[in-house]
């Protein structure tokens, strides 16, 4: 008698499609199965439907970094931007699984760089640089991904490429303009650095001009959290005992200037040396 009442009820979810477990043509778009996608479609398949938890077709071709199964998904009428139950597009999906070119193919068709966040999800470039995909991080934020959105979770997405350790993600950020002192309740990407114990994103993060004596919500400064001795701590009273030289002090106050406009093409068409523009950019 349940099972006769269920299959009376309507499942379907507003015009997006609906609710179904998995499909053939999601198990296709999630191996990569192009031609048997492509005669799915042809026979009628709706490239729309979605599971219980809102995973539609283009969702499992974006997980899977299945570039060509997400066009055929496109070019049929795929929503780009539809969420599931936790709030992921497939911009987020693809960001997170390392495909710049499922995400190249997303933007392309109008998938937003700025997805509202929810308390289940971070933005695509969270998910790129909680994921440490580098080359994810720079397309979304040539299209306008928010540097400074803020996660419940993460943070900013500077925060959260410091929480991974992935210093190419947090150096893709600091050129594209994040602001290398925004706080996390009080806490910044340097606090974040020194608890992880990781020089390397030390040095960068200083260089950038971060707050060495910054206190988080304990009253602490990165160098507390640091173990007395350790390359870290010893990195750490350097630069406390060290103030920055005037030509690193130039280059973080031109940095400041230009706010968010620090992006490599913007600074390339300035009448300076490509040296310089090396500098700036601590490659």
């Amino acid at each position: 008698m349940e099972k006769e009442i269920a299959s009376g009820r309507p499942n379907f979810f507003g015009e997006i499609g609906c609710w179904e477990e998995r499909t053939a043509v999601h198990e296709a778009a999630s191996q990569g199965q192009t031609l048997q996608l492509q005669q799915l479609i042809q026979n009628g398949a709706s490239v729309n439907t979605m599971t219980v938890d809102s995973i539609t077709p283009l969702h499992e071709a974006c997980i899977q970094g299945q570039t060509q199964c997400a066009r055929l998904l496109l070019d049929a009428g795929a929503q780009v931007d539809v969420r599931t139950v936790h709030g992921s597009t497939p911009l987020c999906n693809a960001c997170a699984a390392g495909s710049p070119e499922c995400a190249k193919l997303l933007l392309e068709h109008g998938a937003t760089a700025n997805p509202t966040l929810t308390a289940l999800t971070a933005t695509p470039l969270h998910e790129a640089c909680i994921r440490g995909n580098a080359d994810c991080a720079r397309l979304v934020i040539a299209e306008g991904a928010h540097l400074e959105a803020f996660d419940i979770y993460f943070g900013t997405p500077l925060h959260a490429a410091c929480i991974k350790q992935h210093v190419d993600c947090a150096k893709v950020l600091l050129n594209a303009g994040a602001k290398v002192n925004a706080a996390r309740f009080h806490e910044t990407a340097l606090h974040i650095a020194a608890k992880e114990e990781n020089k390397d994103l030390i040095e960068m993060l200083v260089e950038f001009g971060g707050d060495m004596y910054a206190r988080d919500n304990f009253g602490r400064k990165p160098i507390d959290y640091t173990k007395p001795g350790s390359p870290p701590a010893l990195c750490l009273e350097f630069y406390e005992c060290n103030p920055l030289s005037l030509q690193q002090l130039s280059r973080v106050v031109f940095r400041r200037a230009l706010g968010g406009k620090t992006h490599e093409e913007v600074v390339s068409r300035l009448n300076v040396s490509q040296r310089t523009i090396s500098y700036i950019f601590y490659h």
